[in-house]
């Protein structure tokens, strides 16, 4: 008997991975985040099998169902969205499996800020302007962050930050990021990215609040913030096409 944790993606159906949903449609258990997981997503799964919504459920719930497959012999699809190793909450289901002798198997899916930047229509890592992405959130109601992982740290690298759970803390980001992007610095709004009413809102660290005040958006949503995702860069040519950089299979420089 196995678990798989299977990443669904950001709500598009198909752009559930192969793997992920033949694992889907071959489990006679199914539980799947109904409030981050569309139910086509799960669609596939077999005739007759136990398809549940975890929304409602606890750690105790969820594990409770695992416990009563085990004894049936059956392997469980537990379906999250986005990628499960990012906030999939994925890090106390799997102590509780270790603990009691149950088999685990992680199947990635898209995750949220790839989809984003994909509806976008931008690279997020741009020639002499960003290379790297933090994957980060704001606190709020949920658990702490580790000291040091704050937005001011991260914001000194200038890099292209995804924030998750930051929708309701726009006033706190635009006060800690300002002094280093800069007031005009672009920001993206992804609603739903992925979904029938998927929404995105362009503005700057000054400006989006209102904007996302307006659209009344309040929840599901990814904050992208940096200058990658400005249109006005006179940015170089990457050096993996150039034709003066030979590499081990480009060795000539073409004249």
């Amino acid at each position: 008997m196995t678990v798989f944790f299977i990443g669904a993606g950001p709500g598009d159906p198909e752009l559930l991975t192969i793997k992920a949903a033949r694992i889907i449609g071959e489990c006679p258990v199914c539980l799947y985040a109904g409030s981050l997981v569309p139910a086509e997503v799960v669609a596939c799964a077999p005739e007759g099998a136990l398809v549940m919504d975890t929304a409602p459920m606890t750690l105790d719930d969820t594990h409770g169902v695992i416990l009563e497959a085990r004894a049936k012999g059956q392997n469980v699809a537990r379906v999250h969205s986005g990628d499960p190793s990012l906030y999939g909450a994925i890090a106390e289901q799997i102590r509780r499996l270790k603990a009691d002798g149950i088999d685990y198997q992680i199947i990635p899916g898209v995750p949220a800020y790839a989809a984003a930047a994909a509806a976008l229509g931008t690279e997020l890592t741009i020639p002499e302007v960003a290379q790297s992405i933090i994957l980060t959130r704001m606190s709020m109601k949920s658990t702490g962050m580790p000291e040091g992982e704050t937005l001011e740290n991260f914001a000194r690298t200038g890099a292209t930050l995804a924030i998750h759970l930051g929708i309701r803390a726009l006033r706190e980001i635009e006060r800690q990021l300002v002094p280093f992007y800069g007031a005009d610095c672009p920001v993206a709004v992804i609603y739903r990215v992925g979904w029938p009413d998927q929404l995105i809102l362009r503005g700057t660290l000054t400006d989006i609040r209102e904007k996302v005040r307006e659209a009344k958006i309040t929840r599901t949503a990814l904050i992208l913030v940096g200058p990658a995702l400005s249109d006005s860069h006179g940015f170089p040519d990457s050096a993996l096409y150039d034709a003066a950089k030979p590499h081990v299979l480009r060795p000539r420089v073409k004249a």
